[in-house]
């Protein structure tokens, strides 16, 4: 029987290789419903391909122009624009498996949906659980939700770890995630204040979008990714590691109480994480290219102060820093980092003021216990508030 498929945020990078690996696979799957935010001519393109049962876009005038030419195209697709219409598709009583792959904190309510209804969540938003923390695990536990990670590191974490999550805690020595370092590994410090979005966009090994593409460079994605790792993994913060890794080769690695590590490699492309999080715990063909050890360069390792320059990404150790606060503190850095990088690829601040803002944000906001949905999104709110506020007094 084929597994009916849920994307939210079918036309990102994620989402469209999400259908690639879907279309390799029709024996198995069947797309049931898709999201997009505006991109209305290619979610036309994957109605066309895909007739899913459901289409839901950001805004009702969006949504409108895309049904009607859904209608001009003969198609049967239903469109939806309605506020939880998200949530409405993520938990739907006919779908089998949803990919969450809608970039920062407005995935977490529909993933909180698909959670509570028992599905198989395919977490490509970190943010999911850098925001929900405790809240969206207690959710994934009480509707019997399957939760396996898509982010290339973590599920590289995952496929090295043993199948039974009990023994986890008793086997892990450390966790060791690998960092690109992306385009400004090597840059000149001196010269980061004069970054442009196009450059910090630029990254060497991934295609992504432009919010976690500026993310690699600041290494804030790499401190989100540190976060998601503990409430994934059910480690403490000092198990949590980070190296750089400029090849992308090997994904991320697990050591274990008698010093011998397990790592995963591959080509760097999301297709591998997809299919293995479709398919668990079976393996299917993804469409990414097999690893030749006899062309793959030197795999090197860097420490994080690059040339000895620790201030290359001061954001990294706002990671370990959040993890130790009051509840809550993770989901008033990634609203603060969110509201800076937005800022930053609007050209109203600098790169190098994205981690001003961060930290700023941090001291004014006071955490309270976020306990469920509405604590967490009015936490949010404040914290975008504030972020606002900062960058309004350093706008350039």
């Amino acid at each position: 029987m084929k597994q009916r498929v849920t994307v939210l945020g079918s036309t990102g990078s994620i989402g469209t290789s999400t259908l690639d690996v879907v279309a390799r696979h029709p024996d198995r799957y069947e797309v049931f419903a898709l999201s997009a935010s505006t991109q209305v001519e290619l979610m036309l393109a994957q109605v066309v391909q895909f007739k899913p049962r459901y289409v839901v876009m950001a805004s009702e005038p969006h949504g409108r122009i895309l049904a009607e030419k859904i209608g001009i195209n003969g198609l049967e697709s239903s469109v939806l624009w309605s506020k939880d219409a998200l949530e409405i598709i993520a938990s739907h009583e006919s779908v089998d498996v949803v990919m969450a792959a809608i970039v920062g904190a407005a995935g977490l309510a529909p993933c909180l949906a698909a959670a509570r209804a028992g599905k198989r969540l395919l977490l490509a938003n970190k943010e999911a659980l850098v925001v929900g923390g405790d809240v969206f695990l207690r959710a994934v536990k009480k509707g019997g939700a399957t939760l396996l990670p898509i982010d290339s590191e973590h599920s590289a974490v995952f496929q090295s770890l043993p199948s039974d999550p009990a023994s986890w805690a008793h086997c892990i020595e450390k966790i060791i995630l690998t960092a690109s370092g992306g385009p400004f590994r090597t840059r000149d410090v001196g010269t980061l204040r004069d970054v442009t979005p196009e450059e910090a966009c630029a990254h060497p090994n991934w295609v992504m979008g432009q919010k976690i593409s500026v993310d690699s460079a600041t290494m804030m994605n790499k401190a989100l990714e540190v976060i998601e790792a503990r409430y994934l993994f059910g480690v403490s913060p000092e198990q949590l590691e980070v190296v750089i890794h400029p090849q992308s080769i090997i994904h991320s690695m697990v050591q274990f109480h008698d010093n011998s590590v397990v790592a995963q490699l591959g080509t760097p492309d999301m297709r591998g994480p997809i299919a293995y999080g479709l398919s668990w715990p079976e393996r299917i063909a993804s469409g990414a290219a097999a690893l030749d050890f006899s062309a793959i360069p030197a795999m090197t390792f860097e420490a994080l102060d690059v040339n000895g320059h620790p201030e290359r990404f001061p954001g990294l150790q706002l990671a370990w820093a959040a993890l130790r606060g009051p509840s809550g503190t993770c989901a008033v850095l990634n609203a603060a980092n969110e509201v800076a990088v937005a800022a930053f690829l609007g050209r109203r601040i600098r790169f190098d003021q994205i981690h001003r803002v961060n930290l700023e944000t941090l001291a004014t906001v006071t955490c309270s216990q976020p306990d469920c949905l509405e604590d967490l999104i009015a936490l949010d709110d404040v914290a975008r508030m504030a972020a606002n506020a900062v960058v309004g007094r350093i706008a350039r």
